[in-house]
């Protein structure tokens, strides 16, 4: 049965961001493996725009999973332009999961980032000392979506993704240095789930604010202008929207 230390056993939640949100998490998984309860964890330091907007984890431990150092995580939005940026790391991973076939999982590092701006989104990995076991080796600084496959007998049981990208139906963007995902519903498969290191979540860039002339007066312009208008020729919407599962 899977435990973890410290932690809250909660569902998994979908991947969002509205325009102007940003957000980070250090590590969460949700796995139901054979001969064990379902189980997830996490989301472990999580940080977001709206504060806390810096997080720290001193170490997760989830016996016969994975075992990591400190985990931190950073959020912030930059109102004078907009934009905003989201950091996750995770130090000393040990991935004991699939250890059988791979030989076990190593990093110093698994670190993501990513930022909006009002010229679009951009988002990035850095690992340091990784160390795959059997599975080969991995660049500091993978390309977006590097996939590696884990086999057993010839059959694929897991996947791999370093430096995952995913553009979310609501606009945003997830970088996730590290997901480990396990293939259900095969001959040799150990169970089903997902495993995420390192996640950073950015939405579009917000509307900047010149707050150079006062936000009260920027304010006061804004509704001026609105009231000019006829009504019913515009409506302006701030929403939140959600998307498929995405780590």
């Amino acid at each position: 049965m899977l435990a973890a230390v410290g932690a809250l056993l909660l569902g998994a939640a979908p991947a969002s961001a509205a325009p102007g949100d940003a957000s980070a998490t250090g590590v969460k998984l949700a796995l139901s493996l054979l001969g064990s309860k379902a189980a997830s964890a996490g989301p472990f330091a999580a940080a977001d725009a709206n504060g806390p907007t810096t997080n720290t984890f001193v170490s997760v431990e989830l016996p016969e999973v994975l075992k990591t150092g400190a985990v931190n995580t950073s959020a912030s939005r930059d109102d004078k332009t907009g934009g905003v940026y989201a950091k996750a790391s995770t130090a000393d991973v040990k991935l004991d999961l699939l250890k059988s076939v791979t030989g076990g999982i190593s990093l110093a590092l698994a670190e993501s980032d990513c930022e909006a701006t009002q010229k679009g989104l951009s988002g990035k990995t850095k690992l340091v000392g990784a160390d795959l076991g059997k599975l080969g080796v991995v660049t500091t600084d993978p390309a977006p979506n590097t996939e590696v496959d884990v086999e057993l007998v010839g059959v694929d049981i897991a996947r791999i993704t370093f430096n995952e990208q995913v553009h979310n139906a609501d606009g945003s963007l997830t970088v996730n240095a590290v997901h480990v995902r396990l293939v259900g519903g095969v001959l040799g498969s150990v169970g089903t789930g997902d495993v995420v290191l390192s996640s950073a979540t950015c939405g579009p860039a917000g509307l900047p604010i010149p707050l150079a002339s006062g936000a009260g007066l920027w304010i006061g312009l804004g509704l001026l202008a609105i009231s000019a208008v006829p009504v019913g020729v515009v409506a302006i919407r701030r929403h939140r929207s959600t998307s498929p599962l995405a780590y």
